[in-house]
Parts: structure tokens; sequence; C-alpha cells
């Protein structure tokens, strides 16, 4: 039996039972980019946590363990925080692939300086890893992005049920897959505005030698950031293609964690 009884019965075993869902929903949601943000209340997280766990204890035969605070049970409830952990920070994954790229761009376009708040993280990130995030942010919700992962959040429950072991070295490797398909990911998104930009390094680098008296870093800065912004609107329609192939990948590697 569950340590703590207050003798209402099948109520109390319901609530035990929906307590124990919301582990891996909330995990989940205190992981993932966007739920997870310093600027969502945590009143909203508790109570869209609980309105997802209503769901799974209504649509899966999800059961607690029947000693909860024994050590089994602390066990159980230490898997399903690292399921849900896992299938939120495989987003984190694809999120950071546009900040990794504006770390790059604004490296080559001399705004590395100019840094904010980052509203979804609460660190600090250059300014066009914001304009990439927000982009980012709207593709991901747009198409929907956000209910077909909540989607599978649910149907890890069909999957891995409570009990279940889920850590292997098998996941591991997949995570690890992840992590380097992110750098790859940055490298494909800054790689347009990066050769531009290195051929406007060029050209200056020139015009400074065969012109020593003219100020290199009055030519090059403005060339730099005037030049790295052309490329960036050149290339918007390859940036929204690749930021939509991200937030498809992004479920699909979700799901892929909590597969079979």
């Amino acid at each position: 039996m569950i340590a703590m009884h207050f003798g209402f019965g099948a109520l109390e075993a319901e609530f035990w039972r929906l307590l124990f869902v919301m582990t891996r929903i909330g995990a989940a949601l205190f992981a993932a980019p966007l739920f997870g943000a310093t600027t969502v209340p945590s009143q909203v997280r508790v109570v869209s946590t609980g309105a997802i766990a209503v769901l799974v204890c209504a649509w899966t035969p999800v059961a607690a363990p029947p000693a909860l605070f024994s050590l089994p049970g602390i066990l159980s409830i230490a898997n399903e925080v690292l399921i849900g952990l896992a299938m939120g920070f495989v987003l984190q994954f694809s999120f950071s692939a546009p900040i990794m790229a504006a770390e790059i761009i604004g490296g080559g376009m001399g705004m590395s300086i100019a840094t904010a708040a980052d509203p979804v993280s609460g660190a600090h990130s250059p300014s066009l890893g914001q304009y990439f995030s927000v982009l980012l942010t709207v593709l991901f919700l747009g198409l929907g992005a956000h209910l077909n992962w909540i989607a599978l959040l649910v149907d890890s429950y069909r999957t891995f049920p409570p009990g279940t072991v889920w850590m292997s070295p098998e996941r591991l490797e997949v995570l690890t897959s992840f992590a380097s398909q992110m750098f790859l990911t940055a490298l494909v998104i800054a790689l347009p505005v990066t050769l531009l930009l290195l051929m406007v390094q060029l050209v200056t680098g020139i015009i400074g030698r065969s012109a020593p008296s003219l100020n290199l870093f009055s030519l090059g800065l403005p060339a730099g950031v005037l030049a790295g912004f052309a490329a960036l609107i050149a290339s918007a329609p390859l940036l929204t293609d690749r930021l939509t192939d991200l937030t498809t990948t992004a479920v699909e590697q979700a799901g892929t964690i909590v597969a079979k």
C-alpha cells in the first residue's frame, strides 16, 4: 500500500495514479524549450501537466506502484522522470542548432558583442540568435509540431508503460547521434552566409594591403555587417525550409527516443 493514506478509498487511489502520471509529463514539459521557458509561469506548467495527465489516465491503463514511497516505487518514479527529461532534452538539441549558427554568423559579421537575454533559456544569446529562435518557434507552433510531440508523450505510456526499463546503451548512443546532428545542422544553416562573409573579408583584406592608408576597421566592419544582412535576406527562403525540416526532425527524434 501507499505509505500516505487519507481514507478516501478509490478517490485517493486515482489521486496517486494521477500524481504518478504527472511525473513523466512534468519532466518532459520542464525540459522542453518552449514549455519549460522561464517566462512560462509555474502555475501554467502544473495545470498543463495535470490536464495531459487526466487524458493519459482516461486513455491508458496506467497504474501507480502499490508502494509509491518504497525503494521500488522511488526507482519507478526516477525512471518516469528520466524518460520525460529525455523527450524534452531532444527538442533542446534542435532549438540549439540555430543559436549555434547565429554565433558563427555573428562572429563573421562582427556582431558577437550584440547580445540579448534569451526569454526561453534565460541566458544571453546573440541578437541574430533571437531572430532564429523566434522564427523557429513560430514555425514549430504553426506546423503543429508541438501537438505531435505531446501525442508522442501520451503514446509513450503505451510503448514504455511504468515499470519498463528505458535506459540502455542504445538509447545513449541515439542521444549522442542527435548531438552530432545538431552541430551539422548549425553548420548547414550558417554556411551560405559565412561563405559570403569570407569573400567580403578577403576583398577588404586585399584593399587594405593595396591601400595601407585606408582604415581597415572602419571599412571592413560596415562591409561585413551589410554583406551579412544581404546574405540573410537572400537566404531567407533557404533558412525557412531548413528550419521547417528541423521541426520535423525534432519530432522524429523524440519519437525515436520512445520507440521500441
